[in-house]
């Protein structure tokens, strides 16, 4: 509190009018060096912390993740009338014309905060239908299966001074492949070994039409089973909780890779991806919460090797596509919106007449979190990373 002086009480001399001067400037240059400071501080947030280095977590749903089921545009006449009684009910708005699945109210809460950004119609450069080679090409970085037999991933770990990567998987991912600083966390074996192995032939039994329903119906079975909790796998919630335990701190690592497979939905799709959705839901707050402070510098993409089929089928499911979605979650992301260029649903917008048009090469939304977030110098990303990509343009504005 300050209280009022009597002005006759005492006249100061000279000598304690220069004194009183000089000790004036001193406390008026520390109070501006402490208001330095704070501004500092403000300009990053209110009051808060610095921020921890930048962390990025590939997420890939292997199978061919449904993006019009994950994002229906909710009202789009074409849309309604190619799934039928598919169509996604109930979705909670993005915007005006999208919606995201009511199986993820965690995701919409950070679209709500910001912290979320859906990207439409993008794709690997590969545009065809084969599971195995769109996976090889999204993972290896190149515009083709078989382009390079190391992944985009490794190439960005190796591209960071002193920067360290995992793969939360049972095998190393291609897409890890080519750093010496990349390492695995394989969680324990499933206590049902035919669980990890139809996994892993899920894609190629896909390929074949006549094997392809009957595996479907097995692998539907299965996941039912690990829904449950009975087959003992490793679920992606708990994948995601690792991959935060390895990103944690200033010694944790920078760069995680999770996979998650039981996305390719040719039957019974709307329990199958409910069920799906809540999982992937799980794991983004398991990551969130996990992560603590970090998660302010993370940057979560979530991707798949291709869309599916605009109609539904006859099996209450959907066909292998091109065109799909993907979600960029984190606090570093510029969220609450949705980015890319939509097509359209109508039958001359399709891609052959039955698939959502891929607009956006993922090679430029990777390029964009590179650069923008990672801090990778355009040469290193160019050359190494994503080579012989120039004429794909990094997506600017996503962090």
């Amino acid at each position: 509190m300050h209280h009022a002086h009597d002005l006759n009480e005492h006249a100061p001399d000279e000598h304690e009018q220069k004194t009183r001067l000089v000790m004036s400037r001193r406390r008026f240059l520390a109070a501006l060096g402490g208001a330095t400071a704070s501004l500092a501080v403000w300009s990053h947030g209110a009051w808060a912390a610095p921020m921890s280095a930048p962390r990025m977590v590939v997420v890939l749903l292997r199978g061919a993740m449904d993006g019009l089921h994950l994002m229906p545009p909710r009202d789009d006449p074409h849309y309604l009338r190619a799934r039928g009684a598919l169509a996604v009910q109930g979705a909670k708005p993005l915007d005006g014309s999208f919606g995201l699945h009511p199986a993820l109210p965690f995701a919409h809460d950070l679209f709500a905060r910001r912290q979320l950004l859906p990207l439409v119609a993008v794709a690997p450069p590969y545009r065809q239908r084969s599971h195995f080679d769109a996976q090889d090409c999204l993972e290896n970085g190149t515009a083709a299966p078989g382009g390079r037999r190391d992944g985009w991933i490794g190439r960005c770990v190796e591209a960071m001074t002193g920067a360290e990567g995992v793969a939360i998987a049972q095998v190393m991912p291609l897409a890890m492949r080519g750093s010496t600083r990349a390492d695995i966390w394989s969680p324990p074996l499933p206590r049902d070994p035919s669980a990890m192995l139809m996994q892993q032939l899920q894609a190629l039994y896909a390929e074949d039409a006549r094997l392809a329903p009957a595996f479907a119906d097995a692998m539907q079975a299965q996941d039912m089973a690990m829904g449950t909790g009975t087959a003992g796998a490793f679920r992606l919630p708990d994948a995601m909780s690792a991959a935060a335990r390895r990103l944690q701190g200033t010694d944790g690592a920078r760069i995680a890779f999770v996979e998650d497979t039981g996305w390719d939905t040719h039957r019974g799709q709307e329990a199958a991806l409910a069920r799906k959705f809540g999982e992937l839901d799980a794991g983004l707050r398991a990551l969130h919460d996990g992560l603590g402070e970090d998660w302010r510098s993370t940057v979560v993409l979530v991707v798949t090797e291709f869309g599916r089929t605009v109609a539904a089928n006859g099996s209450s499911g959907t066909d292998h596509g091109v065109g799909g979605m993907a979600l960029l979650a984190g606090g570093a992301v510029r969220g609450s919106r949705i980015a890319g260029n939509w097509p359209g649903l109508a039958t001359a917008d399709l891609q052959d007449g039955r698939d959502l048009r891929a607009t956006t090469d993922l090679r430029a939304v990777f390029k964009g979190v590179l650069l923008g977030h990672l801090g990778l110098r355009e040469s290193a990303v160019e050359s190494h990373v994503f080579p012989d990509s120039r004429s794909v343009r990094p997506f600017d504005g996503l962090v």
